[in-house]
């Protein structure tokens, strides 16, 4: 992908929200906790920096609720599939799915939602944390936003989660498949069973190949010429168990527990 470095001055971005993101960059604010650690963040000012903000060519699936696409912080790192035409209840690319423009919901077979009664905005909140626009004078920064130079890795929603429905084997199946044909390299996954599995056999076992076949699939799919392969990763869990949930438990898939800003594991985290 292009050059997407932050400036060589090391000046973080103008979004004014990014100063309260101690986990991007943590400077030991106590008026955060008491118990605060300076350099409790992922160290993602460096990476910015010195590497890259984020590449237009990775594709990130938010495999969760449904992400809000018009959000002034999203709209300009959105995907958007270049065969299908917006609202004409046409299946332009003939891929199977009418009007996904921005993703698709596989809960309602439809387009992607994020208003009904029940929905938390949590695939948003995922997509922000993602991919925000930085530097771009409002809300927050993501850790693949780009530099202001409309360069940030792009967003898919597949959409899992609608009001109070949905999160079965079979609309997680049909998303991730979805991302892979689509052209994502990487799906976020903050979903699993609080099931305490044994074993990954333990998981087929009472969950069924499905779900695991999909995410396989996807990790053997190469949409860019960075991966050998496809990434998953999985929420741990939200429990406070001393174990991964399931699918993130399993042998070949990232798992993302959280830490508080005394570098502590957050008190709801399995870990």
């Amino acid at each position: 992908g292009a050059d997407t470095k932050a400036s060589a001055d090391g000046q973080m971005f103008n979004d004014p929200l990014l100063v309260d993101q101690w986990h991007y960059n943590n400077t030991g604010n106590a008026s955060i906790t008491t118990s605060v650690r300076k350099g409790a963040d992922i160290n993602v000012k460096d990476v910015w920096a010195q590497l890259t903000c984020g590449d237009p060519d990775i594709i990130v699936a938010v495999v969760d609720e449904g992400v809000k696409y018009t959000h002034p912080d999203l709209a300009a790192n959105m995907w958007v599939n270049p065969g299908e035409v917006a609202g004409n209840g046409i299946d332009d690319d003939g891929n199977g799915y009418v009007d996904d423009v921005h993703g698709y919901n596989f809960v309602d077979n439809g387009p992607v939602t994020w208003g009904k009664a029940g929905d938390s905005g949590h695939g948003t909140h995922c997509a922000g944390t993602i991919a925000a626009v930085n530097n771009n004078g409002k809300g927050v920064a993501g850790v693949a936003g780009g530099s202001g130079k409309n360069d940030g890795c792009r967003i898919m929603s597949c959409q899992i989660f609608s009001g109070d429905r949905g999160g079965d084997v079979g609309s997680s199946v049909r998303a991730i498949k979805y991302a892979a044909d689509m052209g994502a390299s990487i799906i976020s996954c903050s979903f699993g069973y609080t099931s305490a599995f044994a074993s990954d056999n333990a998981y087929i076992k009472s969950q069924g190949s499905a779900e695991i076949d999909a995410i396989h699939y996807f990790e053997s799919s190469q949409n860019n010429t960075v991966l050998n392969g496809n990434i998953a990763v999985f929420a741990a869990g939200n429990d406070s168990h001393p174990y991964a949930h399931y699918p993130g438990a399993f042998h070949d898939i990232i798992s993302v527990t959280a830490f508080g800003p005394d570098y502590l594991p957050a008190e709801y985290t399995n870990y």
